[in-house]
C-alpha cells in the first residue's frame, strides 16, 4: 500500500488543475500534515512508476 512521505528537494514548475482536484488534493495534504506541493509529486511518481509501459498504437 502507497504511503504519504514527507520533505523533497524541489524545483518550480506550474501546472493548471481543475478546481474539484485541486481540493480534493489540498485537503488530503491538510490531513496528513504535508503540502499540495509534495502530495502531488508523490501522485505523481506513483503515476509514472505503475505506468503500462506498452506503446499505444492506435493513432
Amino acid at each position: 500500500m502507497w504511503k504519504i512521505k514527507k520533505g523533497y528537494d524541489s524545483v518550480s514548475k506550474s501546472f493548471r488543475l481543475p478546481e474539484e482536484l485541486a481540493n480534493k488534493i489540498d485537503n488530503l495534504a491538510f490531513k496528513n500534515n504535508i503540502s499540495s506541493n509534495q502530495l502531488v509529486i508523490q501522485c505523481l511518481n506513483y503515476a509514472i512508476n505503475n505506468l503500462d509501459d506498452t506503446i499505444n498504437d492506435e493513432k
